[in-house]
């Protein structure tokens, strides 16, 4: 009989200290929205630089010269805004593989093609271009590629919205932001070779060149688009059933770097890579917004 008495005591005694804890309130979580805050900072930030060496290229301001850090720290601040807005969409380790595969797959794909001319065509990277990771491979081709892969994902899939259910969905945007990198290569070409001379283009018989580039060199970029998205695209794939609203900042990047590229091309009397830019920007945003807004 006591020992029942005990129990029954001691169960209620259970009962009334759960009770208590569940009045207790939630401590807040502090990281709650850092990562907002931590994207908001770094798109204050590339859009501050961007403003800089954009000025830099046709006006005295701010001093900038040819100095090689301007455009290396905008590249930076550029790729760590793409993937810190994807970061607000997709778990971290998902950006981060992404991240790896495109770098180790475009960091590759470029040695060979820097050691063997394929499958770009002959090209030697020159010192204005800045450091090596490791010969040939200077540090910034990896992160170009991220940018312009990321961004042209990211335009694509507004471009899709109104068709993201359906089964060939994925087959679409793999093919869209394949196109749109390729594009960002003819505006990418002019400013690399006959702006800010990054590498230079070994003449050979191809018979078309787009500013020193051999045609070729397009389909290989092409062909390393589609291998990078058929490994990436799984950790980009957002598995959770939570609808999002569309997302326009890679469209706000990439509209800003090929800007970037067009205003180097007229500064140097390039019309006809800064029309190339200025009409595939026009057309992708304007894609971009109408499939938005679906």
């Amino acid at each position: 009989m006591d020992f029942g008495l005990w129990t029954l005591v001691s169960n209620l005694g259970r009962m009334n200290h759960r009770s208590v804890l569940k009045k207790i309130p939630l401590r807040v979580d502090l990281f709650l929205g850092l990562a907002a805050k931590i994207h908001k900072g770094l798109f204050v930030l590339f859009l501050i630089q961007f403003v800089l060496v954009w000025l830099n290229l046709w006006t005295p301001f701010p001093g900038f010269g040819n100095a090689r850090w301007p455009a290396g720290v905008l590249l930076v601040l550029a790729a760590a805004t793409v993937l810190s807005s994807l970061a607000r969409q997709l778990p971290a380790q998902n950006v981060m593989l992404a991240s790896v595969i495109i770098v180790f797959i475009a960091g590759t794909v470029q040695t060979i093609g820097a050691l063997t001319a394929i499958p770009f065509g002959p090209y030697v990277y020159l010192p204005a271009i800045g450091q090596r990771l490791f010969e040939p491979l200077p540090w910034a081709v990896p992160i170009i590629w991220l940018v312009a892969i990321l961004c042209a994902r990211g335009v694509g899939r507004l471009m899709l919205r109104p068709w993201r259910k359906t089964r060939s969905y994925g087959f679409w945007l793999m093919g869209i932001t394949t196109s749109l990198v390729v594009l960002f290569d003819f505006g990418l070409e002019p400013f690399a070779t006959q702006v800010k001379q990054f590498w230079f283009w070994t003449p050979t018989r191809a018979g078309l060149y787009w500013y020193g580039a051999p045609w070729v060199n397009f389909v290989g970029w092409a062909a390393t688009a589609l291998v990078i998205l058929s490994f990436t695209t799984p950790s980009l794939i957002n598995k959770k059933p939570v609808k999002h609203p569309p997302d326009y900042h890679p469209l706000v990047v990439w509209i800003l770097v090929n800007a970037f590229f067009a205003t180097a091309a007229m500064t140097h009397q390039l019309w006809a890579a800064s029309a190339v830019v200025v009409v595939h920007c026009i057309a992708a945003a304007t894609l971009a917004v109408r499939g938005a807004m679906w």
